[in-house]
């Protein structure tokens, strides 16, 4: 049974920063892709950032140089630095883990967590 368990969300004030945690098990973690993806009020879910098991990245252009993405494969967990965190980065937070292979793709989901910056 897959589980992505999304932790560290919260309130913070604009200019502030954040780290939210996934946790990974019933995959093997270094075979997957890891993002994070968020859903704001009224809008549709967008990419966040992805990270490769070999280090390569990928950001939405809105949290480059704001957000980092980062993986531990010793403890199957990718974290989500936030910086300078606007209001405009309220939404909720969702774990994902992808593999493509040549017949199928494997895609799992978190269940969120809530990041509202706010003052």
């Amino acid at each position: 049974q897959v589980q992505l368990v999304e932790s560290g969300g919260g309130l913070v004030q604009p200019g502030g920063s954040l780290r939210v945690s996934c946790a990974a098990s019933g995959i093997t973690f270094s075979d997957y892709t890891m993002g994070w993806y968020r859903r704001a009020p009224g809008k549709q879910r967008e990419l966040v950032a992805t990270m490769i098991s070999g280090g390569s990245t990928n950001y939405a252009d809105s949290v480059k140089g704001r957000f980092a993405i980062s993986r531990d494969n010793t403890k199957n967990t990718v974290y989500l630095q936030m910086n300078s965190l606007k209001p405009e980065d309220t939404a909720v937070y969702y774990c994902n883990a992808r593999r493509e292979r040549v017949l199928y793709t494997s895609n799992y989901w978190g269940q969120g967590t809530q990041v509202t910056v706010s003052s």
